[in-house]
């Protein structure tokens, strides 16, 4: 009585440091290893492996094994009949002596001929299945007995279970990765869908081709000074390439007018952001600011903008990001009835309405950026290809741009504000 209940606490004590491993999250071979050792060792078992079923290559493939010798082949094929039997079986211990008319278990036998295989059991899990342990004789020399066979079932079930686990984390991983490529997919369709909007907007307008597009990258550069993430980066990019999406709905007479529009044409024109603002909302954008963006980027911190007359807090903060890149591009690109303006006195004026149009933030934002391109601090910003070369270097605008910079520092703060 004495020797059985050692024998039945060292089970327990054997399913339990089990239990422990298969939950253990090290390496999923480290895992098995030691599962196998672990039940070797519970019941004395000379030799044994566990192998994991692959469904796609339809083949069981040895993960552990020991005392099988080094010609034991790491793989056995198995038919779609071999893989029915198995699941017939379920999960018991079966004598390798009482199947020896099973092909692939005689393949078990001639394998291990020179190490001989006494059982094994089919690692069903969830009328699946997900491998087999083979298992040699034992130390004693005595045959399986029933309690044996439930122990080995018990701690098969455990290393099945872990075997489950680890093929549905490698599924989940698989479909992660496929959901993310499709997720990637349609950004990437998404983005150029905005862009190809973008050169329609700008298609209508002879003298402002590239207009929307600038912005968008305006808008980028200084969403990524402000320190936004990534996503909402890319929104703010979204919301520049797409704000004058109402202009869509302007005659075109009036857009390329080569002189400056009557006051019933300015009228018309600058219905275009609320008009902008109808065709977006019912779009499911990916970034809500977006319709905002196209209604409000006309709007000045003094509250004298359109269409709604905001002021300061209530202009969406996005709004404000996209008005500050498009007064950028309106001035440093020739229109029919004016030339750009040269560098030096578009920063000017970006420093002069600081705080009356624009927020002082967003000026130190779009000064620091163009002033680390000019520098060397950072390149590929943008600036040199869109403004070009000769534009930025005719004056040197590193002394002006440090100045603003020290100026409009001293009376705020960049304020991280989300684009949502």
């Amino acid at each position: 009585m004495a020797e059985n209940e050692n024998k039945l606490i060292y089970t327990f004590g054997a399913l339990a440091e089990l239990g422990q491993e298969i939950t253990n999250r090290k390496s999923f071979q480290e895992m098995i290893r030691t599962s196998l050792h672990l039940l070797l060792g519970s019941l004395a078992i000379m030799r044994g492996g566990v192998a994991r079923y692959s469904r796609f290559r339809h083949e069981l493939n040895f993960i552990a094994v020991k005392g099988l010798g080094e010609d034991f082949p790491p793989s056995f094929s198995l038919s779609q009949q071999d893989e029915h039997r198995f699941l017939s079986a379920g999960l018991a211990a079966a004598d390798v002596s009482q199947a020896s008319g099973d092909p692939v278990v005689s393949e078990f036998v001639a394998a291990g001929r020179n190490k001989p295989l006494e059982m094994f059991v089919p690692l069903v899990i969830q009328d699946e299945l997900v491998g087999l342990i083979t298992l040699g004789e034992k130390a004693n020399g005595e045959p399986y007995s029933s309690y044996d066979r439930e122990v080995i079932c018990a701690m098969a079930r455990h290393i099945g279970v872990g075997i489950a686990q680890r093929n549905m984390m490698v599924e989940i991983e698989r479909r992660a990765t496929e959901n993310r490529r499709l997720y990637d997919d349609l950004r990437f369709t998404y983005t150029n869908t905005v862009k190809a909007f973008a050169a329609a907007i700008d298609y209508k307008d002879k003298y402002t081709e590239g207009h929307s597009v600038r912005v968008g990258k305006y808008t980028e550069i200084i969403a990524k000074q402000l320190g936004w993430g990534n996503e909402e980066i890319e929104g703010a990019a979204v919301a520049g390439y797409l704000h004058d999406i109402g202009k869509l709905t302007v005659e075109r007479n009036i857009i390329n007018s080569p002189m400056r529009i009557n006051a019933k044409e300015s009228v018309h024109l600058n219905k275009h952001p609320v008009v902008g603002y109808e065709i977006l909302l019912p779009i499911h954008h990916p970034y809500a600011d977006v319709p905002l963006a196209a209604k409000y980027h006309h709007e000045r911190l003094d509250g004298r903008g359109y269409p709604d007359g905001l002021a300061d807090r209530e202009i969406p903060y996005i709004a404000k990001i996209v008005n500050l890149a498009d007064s950028v591009d309106a001035m440093t690109t020739d229109r029919p009835y004016k030339r750009r303006r040269p560098a030096h006195e578009m920063i000017e004026d970006l420093q002069r309405n600081s705080g009356n149009q624009f927020a002082p933030e967003l000026v130190t934002s779009f000064c620091g950026a163009l002033l680390s391109e000019l520098t060397g601090k950072k390149k590929r910003l943008g600036f040199t290809r869109m403004l070009g070369k000769e534009y930025l270097l005719k004056q040197d605008l590193i002394p002006q741009l440090q100045n603003v910079l020290n100026g409009l520092n001293g009376t705020s703060s960049m304020t991280l504000v989300s684009l949502d």
